[in-house]
């Protein structure tokens, strides 16, 4: 078959929903289908919420199917229409009236918002099947439009090269330096835990606040702001760390994860992670703290102190995530949007 993959792209942007793009892309040409990557810049801001999907409606769409993954990709018209959804434009919903949206609870926000819901309630009823990313998009999906769907897991990028190795006495986050992802519960760990070691691995608007507060915490000498690191980089810091930290704010996913499962490793996560906890139990693939100094502290410790534990949960990890495959991935959403 024809099979366009339509994703909303956030220019001089790059992050999971590309990658996942990509992949999906490449997974169906190797299952022998014709297929195509389709990119729309999108805008966040409330005053130009609605000119994106506008454009993805007017969309000529030669293809025998299409699957719609983020917002506002899913407003383009198919007859043969799945939504395998990353997450909808998150600010008019579950982050309405949070600092990271510009979506309030003043007259004008919540016109917008209402609107949106009643486009997305459209939208998305034209999909054949609604699968999602995880269950915390399902839970929203549900809980804000009423909608049912299907969480779908996949394996994240490098699922084939990443491999477990010696833990070494470093903690590890690969992450965007920004406020959602909580990098600066790296400094918290550290602070509580003397012999233990960090890399953060990425770049963000965060940075120079991060390298300041390592340097008030007295950690600086500890922490490895490693910046972009290549493919090969990547792989070789999760074989050889002693865990990672992961606890971003209500993620929809988290291919950090299951990066970290693949490599063997354990992973120490908040309890209003979201995705993530999907994945992690706690004291079986990692541990789920209440996102405390004191909490992520105390999991980073006993990681430390319990080197044969940490290396029994990471494997219980790698077992997990070993099981993510993409061709079932591949079967469904095709399945599911010419049946």
């Amino acid at each position: 078959m024809d099979v366009a993959v339509c994703g909303a792209q956030k220019l001089f942007m790059r992050g999971g929903a590309e990658l996942l793009q990509e992949n999906l892309v490449r997974e169906l040409a190797a299952a022998g289908h014709r297929a195509e990557a389709v990119r729309l810049p999108v805008a966040w801001e409330k005053d130009r919420l609605f000119d994106s999907p506008l454009a993805w409606r007017m969309l000529p769409m030669d293809a025998d199917a299409v699957i719609a993954l983020n917002f506002p990709s899913y407003f383009v018209r198919h007859p043969n229409k799945a939504v395998w959804l990353l997450h909808q434009h998150r600010g008019a919903y579950d982050l309405a009236d949070d600092p990271q949206s510009d979506v309030g609870l003043d007259d004008q926000s919540l016109a917008v918002q209402s609107q949106l819901a009643a486009w997305d309630d459209e939208a998305l009823g034209e999909a054949k099947h609604i699968y999602t990313l995880s269950g915390v998009v399902t839970d929203r999906l549900r809980r804000f439009n009423g909608i049912d769907s299907e969480p779908l897991p996949h394996p994240p990028p490098l699922a084939d090269r990443l491999h477990p190795g010696p833990a070494e006495d470093f903690l590890f986050l690969p992450t965007r330096l920004e406020e959602n992802k909580r990098p600066e519960l790296m400094i918290e760990a550290l602070r509580d835990n003397p012999g233990v070691r960090g890399v953060l691995a990425g770049r963000g608007s965060r940075e120079a606040a991060l390298r300041a507060e390592a340097e008030r915490a007295g950690v600086a000498d500890r922490l490895t702001f490693a910046g972009f690191v290549s493919d090969s980089e990547l792989v070789d810091l999760f074989a050889r760390c002693l865990g990672v930290l992961y606890a971003p704010q209500d993620e929809d996913y988290g291919y950090v994860t299951l990066q970290a499962f693949l490599a063997g490793k354990p992973v120490v996560t908040a309890k209003d992670s979201g995705g993530v906890l999907d994945w992690v139990t706690d004291g079986e693939t990692g541990y789920v703290t209440d996102g405390s100094r004191a909490g992520i502290g105390e999991a980073v410790g006993r990681l430390a102190a319990h080197r044969e534990t940490a290396r029994a949960m990471g494997e219980a990890g790698r077992e997990r995530a070993a099981k993510l495959a993409w061709g079932p991935v591949v079967e469904a959403l095709l399945t599911a949007a010419t049946r």
